[in-house]
């Protein structure tokens, strides 16, 4: 149980626990500040008008070129 919570996912993608957490945490940090923008443009829409999405394409563009994946696909989706 312990190894299906915390191993296998990071090892499916050829990083340890702590690097994945790091990992996953950027993500995570820049997915908040994402959508920090987008909810600030959604009042004053003026604001951020392309956070949101540039948000989206450097994540995008940051998870499927990682070279620690060898060009496997994440077994997620987004």
């Amino acid at each position: 149980m312990i190894r299906r919570l915390f191993l296998d996912h990071p090892e499916s993608v050829n990083e340890s626990y702590a690097a994945h957490a790091l990992v996953a945490g950027g993500f995570g940090w820049a997915m908040l500040k994402g959508a920090a923008a987008c909810f600030a443009h959604a009042l004053v829409p003026a604001l951020f008008t392309r956070t949101g999405s540039a948000t989206i394409r450097r994540l995008h563009a940051r998870l499927n070129r990682d070279p620690q994946r060898d060009g496997r696909r994440p077994d997620y989706e987004i």
